[in-house]
């Protein structure tokens, strides 16, 4: 089993660029009277404490969310998501993806939640259930990709996947563009957002040219680099690809580049 757990690291700018392109995303798609369906691969337990040990001994968000968050005023929506959690959970909970989801869509949505660490599925249980209930809402503890591919198309067709794995096998870098590639296949009208980390030995490469070469249909690529959390670490930067990237989401992913090159 991987050991990876996010709890070190949720809040931290790699945090702050996926969740506030992905907030955009979903602002946008629930301003029309339509039904979708939200997939994400590699869930993590949800939410996060940021004054708990974990957080509290990287210090990875006090570097992040914790001194960034005024680049996210009034209605933005991650800045939205984040006030509603705070409002159920208290001030020092982070949510994760899932939970920033279960904040900005509709009973009338479908979410879609796969993890397949045990420790973080147990979590990720009792989040969920903690947060507004969604009659729509389905947990499965299994591969994300597997998963991802026995979802594909799914019911509604208009949606969102996330896939934010954590690495720990190396051969993903090179792996992924093909798997994203029989996704998009099978569900060619769904937005699909791969995220990766920037590493220093320049692990990561694979995976960026493999997914230009693919060529997908109104791709965004966007990058943006940082310092490192701590002394040693390999990560100085974060990306996505954006496939049927929608409206809104390039400017949204602009104004970040701005910002972080000012950090």
């Amino acid at each position: 089993m991987l050991s990876y757990q996010h709890g070190f690291h949720a809040g931290n700018l790699a945090d702050v660029q996926k969740h506030a392109l992905l907030a955009t995303m979903l602002d946008y798609m629930t301003q029309k009277d339509k039904p979708i369906s939200y997939i994400e691969t590699h869930a993590g337990r949800g939410l996060y404490d940021l004054s708990g040990e974990q957080s509290q001994k990287t210090g990875e968000a006090a570097q992040g969310i914790e001194k960034v968050g005024q680049w996210f005023k009034g209605d933005h929506p991650y800045a939205r998501a984040r006030r509603a959690i705070a409002k159920t959970h208290g001030a020092s909970i982070y949510p994760g993806s899932p939970a920033i989801a279960q904040a900005l869509l509709r009973p009338t949505d479908q979410i879609h939640l796969a993890e397949l660490h045990p420790q973080e599925f147990a979590h990720l249980k009792e989040a969920t259930a903690a947060s507004p209930s969604m009659a729509g809402l389905h947990l499965k503890q299994q591969d994300g990709m597997q998963f991802a591919q026995s979802i594909c198309p799914p019911d509604p067709r208009r949606g969102l996947m996330l896939i934010d794995p954590s690495y720990e096998i190396k051969t993903e870098f090179e792996a992924f563009p093909s798997m994203i590639y029989k996704l998009h296949r099978k569900w060619n009208v769904g937005i699909i957002a791969l995220w990766y980390p920037v590493l220093k030995n320049g692990t990561h490469l694979p995976l960026v040219d493999g997914m230009k070469r693919a060529n997908f249909p109104k791709c965004l690529h966007h990058e943006v680099r940082f310092r490192p959390a701590q002394k040693g670490h390999g990560m100085h930067g974060s990306g996505m690809f954006i496939i049927n990237a929608p409206w809104g989401v390039a400017d949204e992913a602009a104004r970040l580049t701005k910002l972080f090159n000012v950090l």
